[in-house]
């Protein structure tokens, strides 16, 4: 049906095929990228949770993971701010820091999940001008024949509701896909806020222990003056 299908009909069963294809790679990579980051990201949060100060998970900070970028960034600021720590003013910064690496994660790991809502909400639609297509190019060919005899027409009518059938074969997986990456990165965002939460409580802890004093230099000058 294929091959005897309008060049136009080619082209959209063609494009559908490789939508499909598509949305299928795109499932398989993201699936992938989504449970070992999850993974990741739980053996971490569950690590802060039962270290008692913030020295016992700094090198967790060695990685390029999720749970990492969060644990440098806290870092980060607290190594800034060690001319300046005050506790609800580093608090502050380092909850600022971690909602923009918990954006710039989300962010991340959205990418490509835009083009399955694209193709299932277009699929449809492009195998249904393919079927429009072949249904005309078979009228246009009853007219040229004089005849409207079934075994004329029904190929050609085929051929055309065959690009409708590739249409929602590509659109059904895309959409089913989308919503559960949709549920997937949610969850993984929730896990992203554990993860912070427990970063904030352990900085919070060691604030309030003062383990987290100012340089001696700093002492010093404040004691001078």
């Amino acid at each position: 049906m294929f091959m005897a299908a309008d060049i136009i009909v080619k082209a959209v069963m063609s494009g559908l095929a490789f939508a499909s294809v598509l949305t299928w790679t795109i499932w398989f990579a993201k699936a992938i990228e989504l449970m070992v980051a999850r993974r990741r990201l739980a053996a971490a949060t569950e690590a802060l949770g039962k270290a008692r100060t913030w020295a016992e998970v700094r090198n967790l900070q060695d990685g390029n993971d999720a749970a990492a970028k969060l644990i440098g960034g806290a870092d980060l600021e607290l190594r800034q701010s060690a001319d300046a720590m005050v506790p609800d003013g580093v608090k502050e910064r380092i909850g600022s820091r971690l909602e923009r690496l918990e954006a710039a994660a989300g962010r991340q790991m959205i990418r490509g999940t835009g083009l399955l809502a694209t193709i299932g909400a277009t699929a449809p639609f492009v195998g249904l001008f393919g079927t429009v297509w072949g249904i005309m190019n078979s009228f246009i060919g009853i007219s040229k024949s004089h005849t409207t005899n079934l075994a004329v027409v029904a190929p050609g009518i085929a051929e055309a509701l065959l690009a409708t059938a590739l249409g929602l074969v590509a659109a059904i997986p895309a959409v089913v896909m989308y919503n559960m990456f949709s549920r997937w990165i949610a969850g993984y965002r929730a896990m992203h806020a554990d993860a912070s939460a427990e970063i904030l409580r352990l900085i919070s802890r060691d604030l309030d222990r003062g383990a987290f004093d100012r340089p001696a230099t700093s002492r010093r000058g404040v004691a001078a003056e």
